[in-house]
């Protein structure tokens, strides 16, 4: 096989610095109450890796590290007790490695089935299956999502309708600043 040489500083282009990652863009500009946020995404959300260049995605656009064979990579940091609820991706694989603390996937229509995740250990979630997740440990959780398979945007995700009925009992209306993103909340069967 014939290899190629990159300079250090085209290298340095493939380097993600923790201290210098931005939330996703959808979550940085959305004024909505931290509880219905809370609902739809982790506190916070940070872009490691992104599409290719040319690819337009408000999930990633801010991350460090563009192109990785159609890979994305984020950082979901939850405060003890937060999390996304119940959502699917249509065309997207979601996997996640706990980094810091321990967290409880659950999943399909009802969430009725569960697995606690510990330190490193690492779930991986087919499409068009419904999936949320839990910090269950008492200080900051991290996990780490890769997502694959597919154009990783707000489009390919849809939250079960449960979820558009906690956020509009929070405050009436509030769904459609959502669904301004391009998310959706009719996940079921």
């Amino acid at each position: 096989m014939r290899t190629i040489e990159i300079s250090r500083a085209e290298m340095e282009k493939r380097v993600a610095r923790y201290d210098n990652l931005e939330p996703m863009e959808a979550q940085k500009n959305m004024n909505v109450p931290l509880e219905a946020a809370d609902i739809v995404w982790s506190r916070q959300l940070l872009s490691v890796i992104g599409l290719e260049e040319g690819l337009p995605t408000p999930i990633n656009s801010a991350a460090p590290i563009k192109g990785a064979a159609g890979i994305t990579v984020t950082l979901a940091q939850c405060p003890p007790g937060t999390g996304p609820s119940l959502h699917a991706h249509q065309q997207t694989y979601e996997t996640f490695t706990v980094m810091k603390g321990r967290f409880e996937v659950y999943w399909n229509d009802n969430g009725e089935n569960r697995v606690e995740l510990d330190l490193y250990d690492t779930i991986s979630v087919p499409p068009r299956v419904c999936r949320g997740f839990t910090n269950i440990s008492n200080d900051d959780g991290i996990l780490q999502v890769i997502i694959s398979g597919g154009v990783h945007d707000l489009n390919d995700i849809d939250f079960a309708t449960i979820c558009g009925e906690r956020i509009e009992a929070i405050q009436p209306g509030l769904v459609k600043e959502f669904e301004k993103t391009g998310l959706t909340f009719t996940a079921g069967k």
